[in-house]
């Protein structure tokens, strides 16, 4: 038997870790998963739900609570690393999976900020692990639903059954409507940027979104 590989999820709010990567995890089963939420832990709502998803999904988890208001205050670099690193039960995973610097969509603020802390938080070494994947997802401004990057370095088509499963997550565990912009964004195509070094990592933490 293979051994189990230890992967971690960091990710802005509760329903992140399945719209962008919820088929990898429900197919890879030789993956042992944590999720560490960087938002809603106190939400009554959202933090029951996201507790649910983890077990669907075979993970554990943590959330911490960053501000997640309307107005989206830009965090402190500090701050936002200090809340992933409480969320986890280690430093040490073979596999770190995060947004990109440049969000999946136009545009959320901490799912940027979490990027970039993930990224830094791994060229100091303060977390380790031998590749990071990084959401690879984009709405060309806004014009269209988010969808997997051609140019991603891992594309991988859902099986109908998997894309489903992942689908009843956020309609059935989360609650969306059918007719939600989360459950029309739920892509069967899920995609991801592959970093190994520090000079991409590097390249990408360089990475902004215009305004």
């Amino acid at each position: 038997m293979l051994a189990r590989e230890s992967v971690a999820v960091l990710v802005a709010h509760p329903d992140d870790e399945t719209l962008w990567a919820g088929g990898t995890l429900l197919s890879e089963r030789n993956w042992s998963p944590f999720i560490g939420c960087a938002c809603r832990a106190h939400d009554p709502d959202r933090a029951p739900k996201f507790r649910r998803v983890l077990k669907r999904l075979q993970a554990q988890g943590a959330m911490a609570d960053l501000d997640d208001g309307p107005d989206q205050w830009p965090l402190s670099d500090e701050r936002v690393e200090q809340a992933l690193l409480e969320c986890l039960p280690s430093r040490h995973f073979d596999r770190i999976l995060t947004h990109s610097p440049l969000g999946e969509y136009t545009r959320h603020l901490r799912h940027e900020e979490v990027a970039r802390a993930v990224l830094r938080l791994w060229l100091r070494g303060t977390l380790s692990a031998a590749e990071l994947w990084l959401f690879a997802y984009d709405d060309d401004g806004g014009s269209c639903l988010p969808r997997a990057l051609a140019s991603a370095d891992i594309v991988r088509e859902l099986p109908v059954a998997v894309w489903q499963s992942k689908r009843r997550l956020i309609t059935e565990e989360y609650g969306f409507a059918e007719a939600s912009w989360e459950a029309r964004s739920t892509p069967q195509r899920e995609g991801f940027f592959r970093i190994t070094t520090p000079e991409r990592a590097r390249a990408w933490l360089e990475q902004v979104r215009a305004p």
